[in-house]
């Protein structure tokens, strides 16, 4: 048995002073280490957080890379009680092999109005790959889709992570600022990125970024309704859809009116296993309300066995409680994909 400890990522901003420690045993459980882990809990050591757990053996090279992966977790430790006569705790690092596919200023730099926690964000694409099928596919083997995009923090995680991306989103400035925010960062990083600009016959236009040398990554940016997201990405299927819900909505009608017509279309783009992950404010939408509604407008099947239904947290004095949740496209009794030609990764 070995005995692990993982530092809880301190947060850069008090509006998100708890979210690291409100999420990151849920994470870390979810994960694909998550069915090795026993006995896990959070101790303090030297005036920081950290969560202890124990594995039945130390982590392979592969598993040590998942940890690194993670959001919001950022150290990794194998942990001795006592070595000799030196009493503990006695760390010793592991390393976690990741080489990030785009540095992750791409992320960081981005600034605008409204935006979602980076790590936040970085969260729930894992859930999302963790609760997909299979779970422990490698990232530059994904395409992940925001449907409601903002200014683009859903993509650039994505991105640089290592899959491709793609997004929707209803308002002009901000898409074309996101577009030129991608030619410029490209430029100043001397990141090799072309870009290709289609108007979508009848419904809006879309920039399309190849990035990268040798094994590229694609970005495709739209701007129109998220209702003509199959039309506005077309070529583009996503393995997993992440998107954070507007919040501010102060009647649930509306938010159930975006959801009721839009769920179907989204739920129309993943392959059977793909996942999707929303989050959004449940004060005015309650959370078995939500669930009601995915399940009725789509195919998709809320998952809610432990820890899923524990990923509400608190983010500040107007987003009083934000909650998470997953959903899986549906497959076969055996196995097999319920839709000809469909593979989940294809």
């Amino acid at each position: 048995m070995s005995t692990l400890v993982a530092q809880i990522a301190p947060q850069r901003s008090t509006q998100y002073s708890a979210l690291a420690d409100a999420l990151a045993p849920q994470e870390l459980l979810l994960s694909p280490l998550g069915q090795h882990i026993t006995d896990m809990r959070r101790v303090e050591m030297g005036g920081e957080a950290y969560l202890r757990f124990d594995m039945p053996q130390e982590p392979d090279e592969d598993q040590a890379r998942e940890l690194g992966l993670l959001a919001m977790t950022q150290a990794f430790f194998v942990c001795y009680d006592r070595l000799g006569d030196v009493e503990g705790p006695l760390l010793r690092p592991i390393d976690p092999h990741v080489t990030r596919a785009l540095p992750e200023t791409l992320v960081t730099s981005r600034r605008y109005k409204g935006k979602t926690s980076e790590l936040f964000t970085h969260f729930m694409c894992n859930i999302a790959r963790f609760s997909s099928v299979p779970s422990g596919r490698p990232w530059d083997t994904l395409r992940v889709f925001d449907p409601l995009a903002g200014g683009g923090t859903t993509l650039f995680t994505a991105l640089v992570l290592g899959a491709s991306a793609a997004g929707v989103e209803k308002s002009a400035t901000d898409v074309e600022s996101t577009a030129a925010f991608v030619r410029n960062y490209a430029r100043e990083q001397g990141i090799a990125c072309h870009e290709r600009q289609e108007k979508v016959r009848g419904v809006g236009k879309r920039w399309v970024y190849t990035i990268g040398k040798g094994k590229t990554q694609q970005c495709v940016l739209a701007h129109g309704d998220t209702a003509d997201s199959a039309a506005l990405i077309s070529g583009f299927r996503p393995h997993l859809i992440v998107t954070d819900l507007p919040y501010g909505i102060q009647h649930k009608g509306e938010l159930v009116s975006l959801l009721s017509s839009a769920l179907p279309i989204w739920a129309s783009l993943l392959p059977p296993g793909g996942a999707m992950v929303l989050a959004w404010e449940s004060r005015p939408l309650a959370r078995a309300e939500l669930i009601a509604l995915v399940e009725s407008t789509s195919p998709l099947a809320v998952l809610q066995d432990p820890p899923y239904p524990d990923l509400a947290h608190r983010v500040d004095r107007v987003i009083k409680q934000r909650d998470v949740l997953v959903a899986r496209h549906p497959r076969s009794p055996h196995g097999e994909d319920v839709r000809k030609g469909a593979i989940p990764g294809e």
